[in-house]
């Protein structure tokens, strides 16, 4: 979901891989994300772009963009006080999470 259409504007990166939980379906973490967007990261200011991404053999990665580091890292942290982000928590394989932030240089 594109928030303010300014993707290339982005400094802050946000890249999480992560498996799902077993019996959660791929449909059930598009549902999930789409209501994650709709009701919690379309009011969060800073944050330019969310999306997932699908890999092979069942990985999957949630990309978000925003204003600075900082700022994605802020919004990542206030998923833990978000019922509707502690719902897509929950669908992930919690072991196989691995969430790193980087800087745009260039």
């Amino acid at each position: 979901m594109l928030y303010h259409n300014r993707t290339a504007d982005f400094i802050g990166f946000e890249f999480a891989t992560f498996r799902l939980r077993e019996g959660v379906s791929e449909k059930d973490l598009i549902a999930l994300s789409k209501e994650v967007d709709d009701a919690f990261l379309s009011k969060q200011e800073g944050l330019l772009s969310h999306f997932l991404l699908r890999g092979k053999n069942g990985i999957y990665a949630d990309v978000a963009l925003a204003s600075t580091q900082e700022r994605a890292e802020q919004i990542c942290q206030l998923w833990l006080d978000n019922e509707v982000t502690r719902k897509y928590l929950q669908i992930l394989d919690s072991e196989s999470v691995d969430m790193t932030f980087w800087s745009r240089i260039a």
